[in-house]
């Protein structure tokens, strides 16, 4: 039988990937429930190809447009927000893939556990935002929860098999466009230069955050709560080729590293298909053309949210949370050019400051908070 498969947000960077995954496999998958921020054309486009049973445009504006262009097939079309909650609660549904941006994915992430659905996350910040609350519901509900990141698919694939304790966990980072250049010349880098990543076509917003290192930052506070490791044993290595996924240290020493072509359908497949490795046509590496792996320390002082990250998890509480929603708010605004590359950074250091802390926050807290900080930016803005 197919394993039925929800992808929130299926118009975006991995959804399109985990769609030519289903695609490879279509003995084996079925895309059940495709969902958009606002790319209608795109969820039609994917919509007709597909024909799952439902599509969500969260954009409530785009409804009529949507269900017109649907009108015929056997496809239900839902708009909102709220929507998306109960999608992904659908009976056959047999995994949800979340693979919205930023702190949009938390709710229907939470309204799939309840659901008892298993989660392929791709949207780290779930985690980031609440972390502490999601795997409690996740050990609640009894859901796994298996990783699409290509670092944390990494640290997964070299635990498989594994019950030695862990040491340490070692996230490879590409070190981004900007990885040689000094402060100085950060400083009038613009969104078209950041948006160039050297190796991984990813969507804006990451692409964004990878060049600030802020995209890293999240990723330690991902593993921290998939892996149940404590920040001051997640070490961040900056390797440019992207062919070390990520690693982990044992006790004894021995070191398990994950390697691969930088391609992101690579964890999404696995992610899918669980504990069984499926065959794929996806490039392979090719070892006679790797004259060289390096590996740096990352600089901190030239890519403070890393810092901040670190920051963050120290203080607990609702510290993550109050750092993505300031990201998401600079983010943004360095793309459409209202925010220096250095700026970004500093607001979101202040707004970390400004906000009041919450140190057992609910998740009507991670809401206001989200609220709250988001204002706070564009208030420094």
């Amino acid at each position: 039988m197919k394993r039925k498969i929800c992808i929130l947000g299926s118009t975006g960077s991995i959804g399109t990937q985990a769609l030519q995954v289903i695609e490879e496999h279509s003995d084996l998958f079925e895309a059940y429930v495709l969902t958009a921020g606002n790319n209608a054309d795109l969820l039609i486009e994917q919509a007709r190809k597909f024909l799952p049973c439902a599509v969500v445009i969260a954009d409530e504006s785009k409804y009529v447009y949507v269900s017109e262009a649907l009108s015929g097939l056997p496809v239900q079309v839902y708009a909102g927000s709220e929507a998306l909650c109960q999608v992904v609660a659908m009976e056959p549904v047999d995994m949800v893939l979340t693979a919205l941006v930023g702190f949009s994915g938390l709710r229907p992430t939470i309204s799939a556990i309840k659901a008892r659905k298993p989660i392929a996350l791709a949207n780290k910040e779930t985690l980031v935002v609440a972390g502490e609350l999601i795997t409690a519901l996740c050990k609640e509900y009894n859901v796994p929860m298996l990783p699409v990141d290509s670092e944390h698919s990494a640290i997964f694939q070299s635990l498989m098999g594994e019950e030695s304790p862990i040491e340490k966990l070692i996230l490879t980072a590409s070190g981004g466009p900007f990885r040689k250049f000094s402060l100085d010349e950060m400083k009038n880098v613009t969104a078209a230069q950041a948006l160039k990543h050297p190796n991984w076509d990813m969507g804006a917003k990451i692409t964004i955050d990878s060049a600030s290192m802020m995209n890293k930052g999240f990723e330690v506070i991902e593993a921290k709560w998939l892996f149940d490791v404590d920040a001051d044993r997640i070490q961040v290595v900056v390797h440019p080729q992207s062919i070390v996924h990520s690693a982990v240290q044992f006790q004894d020493g021995a070191v398990k590293a994950q390697l691969g072509a930088p391609d992101m359908r690579v964890p999404i497949q696995l992610a899918m298909s669980y504990p069984v490795r499926l065959e794929s046509s996806f490039p392979r590496i090719d070892w006679w053309d790797m004259q060289d792996l390096t590996f740096e320390r990352p600089d901190m002082e030239r890519f403070p949210c890393l810092a901040m990250a670190y920051e963050a998890i120290r203080r607990g509480g609702n510290a993550a949370c109050v750092v993505n929603a300031a990201n998401e708010v600079v983010n943004l605004a360095f793309r459409q050019e209202k925010c220096g590359f250095l700026q970004m950074a500093e607001i979101i250091q202040k707004t970390l400051d400004k906000v009041e802390y919450i140190k057992e926050p609910s998740l009507e807290d991670y809401l206001e908070t989200d609220r709250i900080a988001r204002l706070t930016a564009s208030e420094l803005l």
